[in-house]
C-alpha cells in the first residue's frame, strides 16, 4: 500500500525547494506513457514559470506547505545572529550557500542572507557573494510574503530592517 501523498489544493501557496515559493493554480490528469498521472501545475510568477509536479512525487522533491509560524519566527531570530565567516575557498562556501538556499527551508536560507548581508559601511561584495545574496533574501522574502499576506518588496524591507538593525552590534571595531 502506498503511503498517502501530501495533499495540495488550488490556491495553495507552495515550497517548491529549488524555485521557491509558487502556487498550485490546478490538478492535471494526463496520459503519459500509457500511464495516467495526475499533476500538480503550479505557476511561479517572479521567474513566469509553470512546473507540473506528479503528485506522488510531490514529498520526494521536497515540495511542501508553506513554513509554520514558529518557522517563520525562528528566521527572523537567525537574521539578528552573529554572521558566521568560514574561511574556506570562497567556491566551496559558494556551493554551500546554493546547497541551503535550494534546500527550501527556510532557516538556512535566512542563514544565509545573514552570513552574505553588507550594511552600507561595510566593504563591498564580490559579484557572486552579491547574486547568492539576493537569490537567498529574495527567496525569504517570497515565503515570508505569502505568509504575511503581502508582496515580495514589503517582505524585502521588513528583512533587510531587522538585518540594518542586527549588523551594528557585530561591525568589528577598529582600534
Amino acid at each position: 500500500m502506498a503511503a498517502k501523498a501530501l495533499s495540495f489544493d488550488v490556491g495553495d501557496y507552495v515550497v517548491y525547494p529549488k524555485h521557491g515559493v509558487g502556487r498550485v493554480i490546478e490538478l492535471q490528469k494526463e496520459q503519459i506513457a500509457g500511464m495516467e498521472l495526475e499533476l500538480y501545475v503550479l505557476r511561479f510568477e517572479k521567474e513566469r514559470m509553470t512546473l507540473r509536479v506528479p503528485t506522488n512525487k510531490a514529498e520526494g522533491v521536497g515540495m511542501r506547505k508553506l513554513s509554520s509560524n514558529k518557522t517563520l519566527e525562528e528566521s527572523m531570530e537567525t537574521l539578528k545572529g552573529k554572521p558566521k565567516v568560514k574561511r574556506t575557498m570562497w567556491s566551496r562556501r559558494a556551493q554551500e550557500y546554493e546547497a541551503k538556499i535550494n534546500s527550501g527551508d527556510l532557516v538556512s536560507i535566512a542563514e544565509v542572507t545573514r552570513d552574505l548581508f553588507r550594511a552600507d559601511d561595510q566593504p563591498e561584495q564580490s559579484y557572486s557573494e552579491r547574486q547568492i545574496f539576493e537569490a537567498a533574501s529574495s527567496r525569504l522574502a517570497r515565503e515570508l510574503a505569502a505568509m504575511e499576506e503581502t508582496d515580495e518588496p514589503t517582505a524585502l524591507q521588513k528583512i533587510l530592517r531587522i538585518l540594518n538593525e542586527a549588523a551594528p552590534k557585530y561591525a568589528k571595531v577598529e582600534g
